[in-house]
């Protein structure tokens, strides 16, 4: 990775160098977890992440994802299941980071500007009394296209990277976690993502956030839950 790419990193005194806490970065490329992770690595911390459970079972990779402490997630499920609790609460015991894309996937607005969050990052964050830092990218397409299985070494990219201020979520604290709260809460997280990729992109990102479940409504005419 430091071959295919040099990072530029701002504002790398506001990652925390101790203690737990939700790593929350936008994502838009299938290699983003690799960057964030090397990035993570850079700034001294050894990052985790929420995986899709059925990686878990590929020989061999399967036992490195366990072993390195990666946290499984069914597919379709969310954080709120057994092991996510688990595993949040002994990253908060050990004070490890947990890298969790408030998007849960590629985001599918045309631009690749951040589309609208889901929940399971503030989760973890309000359960576990732990903070959000959020961050941005920009420079990974030209590593990896969104969808794109092709990795282009070269020439060398540049990936830049900004850190975001430890969001205060204190107005949430307290509250019952519904999906009021958890989703008034995420939308505080996507405006802080969103932020900074506009200070890295030089550009205003569009008043009205993706909506991939109102997208799908317009375009086959029915409601998808």
């Amino acid at each position: 990775m430091n071959l295919a790419a040099r990072y530029e990193i701002i504002d790398a005194h506001k990652f925390p160098r101790s203690g737990a806490f939700v790593f929350s970065p936008n994502h838009y490329s299938e290699i983003d977890p690799v960057v964030m992770g090397v990035v993570a690595w850079k700034l001294g911390r050894l990052p985790r992440f929420l995986a899709k459970a059925s990686v878990f079972k590929i020989p061999v990779i399967g036992w490195v994802l366990t072993k390195s402490g990666q946290i499984p997630v069914q597919r379709g499920g969310s954080v709120r299941g057994s092991e996510p609790v688990k595993a949040a609460q002994r990253l908060v015991e050990k004070g490890q980071i947990v890298v969790v894309y408030p998007e849960g996937s590629l985001t599918r607005d045309p631009d690749l500007w951040p589309m609208r969050g889901k929940t399971g990052a503030v989760r973890i964050a309000l359960e576990q009394g732990i903070p959000i830092v959020p961050a941005a990218h920009w420079g990974t397409q030209h590593l990896m296209e969104r969808y794109s299985k092709k990795i282009s070494l070269f020439p060398r990219k540049t990936i830049r990277v900004k850190i975001g201020d430890p969001l205060d979520l204190s107005q949430f604290r307290g509250r019952s976690l519904d999906t009021a709260t958890l989703n008034e809460a995420t939308a505080v997280v996507m405006v802080a993502i969103t932020a900074l990729l506009e200070d890295l992109r030089g550009e205003q990102a569009p008043t009205e956030r993706w909506n991939p479940s109102e997208h799908n409504q317009k375009e086959t005419g029915r409601f998808e839950a």
